[in-house]
């Protein structure tokens, strides 16, 4: 039995190499308000970051104020990406005892800080990569995100796009590596296999992957670890490889309640998504039944739907949101349906690989 209980995704911080000008494009593009901020006005002379917020998601953008930074290193090898997951437990010394107890490494031992609105725990390990998880214990804290942050006061109105919290954050791995970092999972998280698909389900003429979710007990924390099988080319997981260098987060999926008004709302921000050939759509309703949405509307958005036993889901994915073909999001609302996708993976598979064929990365 844990010592502590792990809650849901607290944040997700990302160092970029432009952070004013990062959130500025998730205001813009995304929808997210920018709620707080640190930097060389509170008192941090390494680092900016500001926090966004949509819902119940928050992302951390970090950029590096000096050079030969730990950060500036990092986007130097990776680029832009996701370098914390962090998790809201009920106790940040128990969990930090616990994981590194069962063979996590640790980056940060448990510590307080605290400003005028309260106190929070927090402590880091080591996950895949050069990923951390950071357990967040904020049960006596009323601020606006952590001390050390500031209220952003800028007058400034974000449009949300009706994105409501992450539904689960894909990492992938170095052909191999897969069932280790699920076996990493288990046993320092006590998490189980959710559901997983392998080379067989998951294939092109040219590409393929396995792919393992991993769940925490409450199932409210959902991590997908994919690995590239063997095919004629290159998969997609071994482009983002090639390009960050080491294992690391691929994409996070964010839910919403409505996809039609989500997505369209999104690609008027400038929101560039993978295309899907209108020939998907033509035998729609044959594999997946009687839906809800309106499939011209559908078609013309490149939404994918996907059905299993207790219903269906939608969702689509974004291009890379840097020049680097590594990080990206999708939107995803789920009507009954726990499952990933599967059966659009081929789709979006054949959609990536013409995406990888223009880069000259296939």
């Amino acid at each position: 039995m844990s010592t502590y209980t792990l809650k849901a995704f607290d944040h997700c911080e990302l160092y970029v190499s432009n952070a004013k000008q990062a959130a500025y494009y998730y205001r813009t593009a995304f929808g997210f308000l920018p709620i707080a901020y640190k930097g060389l006005e509170t008192g941090s002379r390494d680092r900016v970051s500001y926090v966004m917020k949509q819902n119940k998601i928050r992302f951390v953008l970090t950029s590096p104020l000096e050079k030969n930074t730990a950060i500036g290193h990092h986007i130097d090898v990776h680029g832009d990406g996701v370098k914390d997951v962090s998790f809201t437990v009920d106790d940040a010394e128990a969990a930090w005892k616990e994981t590194t107890r069962r063979g996590a490494e640790s980056i940060a031992e448990p510590k307080m800080i605290e400003d005028d609105c309260g106190e929070v725990v927090i402590a880091t390990i080591k996950t895949f990569g050069e990923t951390n998880h950071t357990f967040v214990q904020r049960n006596n804290y009323d601020g606006v995100f952590l001390p050390g942050y500031k209220v952003y006061e800028e007058d400034i109105i974000a449009d949300p796009t009706g994105l409501v919290h992450i539904d689960h954050l894909v990492g992938n791995q170095a052909d191999g590596d897969m069932q280790t970092v699920c076996d990493f999972y288990e046993k320092v998280f006590g998490w189980h296999r959710f559901w997983s698909v392998d080379d067989k389900d998951i294939n092109t003429e040219f590409s393929a992957l396995r792919s393992i979710v991993m769940a925490n007990n409450n199932e409210k924390i959902k991590m997908p670890i994919n690995e590239p099988a063997d095919g004629l080319k290159k998969s997609q997981i071994q482009e983002f490889l090639d390009y960050y260098e080491t294992a690391g987060i691929q994409h996070i999926a964010m839910s919403t309640r409505d996809i039609v008004k989500t997505v369209t709302k999104m690609r008027a921000n400038g929101v560039d998504f993978l295309p899907t050939p209108k020939s998907y759509y033509t035998d729609l309703t044959e594999r997946i039944g009687e839906i809800d949405e309106d499939i011209e509307t559908l078609a013309n958005l490149g939404i994918l739907v996907d059905k299993d036993e207790n219903g269906y889901m939608l969702q689509i994915f974004t291009q890379p949101i840097q020049d680097r073909p590594t990080l990206f999001y999708e939107v995803i609302q789920r009507k009954g349906s726990q499952s990933f996708g599967k059966g659009n993976f081929k789709a979006l598979f054949e959609s990536i690989e013409r995406e990888q064929a223009q880069r000259g990365n296939l």
